[in-house]
């Protein structure tokens, strides 16, 4: 049965003030190989919190799980928007979040395999654009069959307040609220050059080498670019039509099967560019 596998922030929300405080330590020489003690005098974080914001910040993709220390992303981000202000950077924590902790490895059939986090992102949105806590609670209690309702509150409501709060990634609009409701579908979305470094990440991920992929095969991947954006295959098309004007992909659509082409060198680039066209 698919696990819930979310008690990694073990209550604690996503905060970037603290996990700015893990991404400066993470940029040092020694990264976050330290004891204990010395990373909560190092960030000034308390002993329950240290290891929760350091798992926030793996997942979040600017921390390299195996190395302690920053991601070629991470340090990007942190050279780019030392603060953490940026909605490039909240859109980019936002993509590798919505993997659980598997980030880019092949993607289950399924993507609830992959925990709540997935389950929320690629299979609750899609379905329900506007939902309380008690229906993504009801709706998630047929799925995560072996978790109590209080765990699955507890825990869902951690990454609504992800969404939802101002010092986390609120300006993504990816989720807003509205009283009691939850509303998705209508995201600030990023800039094309963000847009091209998940294309073209997803890319690495699912067609390898391919030098060509089918239209539809972007279009309607079920834990593509569609779902993690926020939007349907329709304004996604458009989006894939932006990319193309500023030389990302080029679309071959003269007859079907229509096709994409990707005109990128190197993934980190588009994402530098996201940060300097975002300025």
């Amino acid at each position: 049965m698919p696990k819930l596998q979310l008690s990694f922030h073990t209550t604690f929300a996503l905060k970037k003030e603290d996990l700015l405080k893990i991404i400066q330590a993470a940029s040092e020489e020694k990264g976050l190989n330290d004891s204990l003690e010395d990373l909560i005098e190092k960030t000034g974080l308390g002993n329950k919190k240290v290891v929760p914001m350091k798992s926030w910040g793996i997942r979040a993709g600017l921390i390299d799980k195996s190395s302690n220390r920053l991601s070629p992303e991470g340090k990007l981000v942190l050279a780019k928007d030392p603060y953490l202000e940026s909605p490039v950077t909240n859109w980019l924590m936002h993509f590798y979040l919505s993997l659980g902790d598997k980030g880019l490895q092949t993607p289950p059939k399924n993507p609830t395999d992959w925990g709540g986090w997935t389950y929320f992102v690629y299979t609750f949105l899609p379905q329900y654009r506007a939902f309380t806590t008690d229906e993504l609670v009801h709706t998630s209690a047929l799925i995560f069959d072996q978790e109590t309702p209080k765990n699955l509150t507890k825990n869902f409501k951690i990454v609504l307040r992800a969404y939802t709060e101002e010092q986390a990634l609120a300006n993504c609009k990816f989720l807003t609220q509205a009283d009691d409701q939850f509303i998705a579908g209508h995201p600030n979305l990023p800039n094309p050059y963000l847009t091209g470094y998940f294309l073209a990440k997803l890319w690495e991920r699912d067609f390898k080498d391919e030098r060509s992929v089918l239209t539809e095969s972007v279009l309607n991947h079920g834990m593509g670019l569609a779902p993690v954006l926020g939007i349907n295959t329709e304004d996604l098309q458009e989006q894939l039509n932006t990319l193309e004007t500023y030389n990302i992909i080029e679309q071959r659509r003269a007859v079907p099967p229509f096709q994409i082409i990707p005109r990128w060198d190197d993934p980190l680039m588009l994402l530098e560019k996201a940060y300097d066209s975002d300025l």
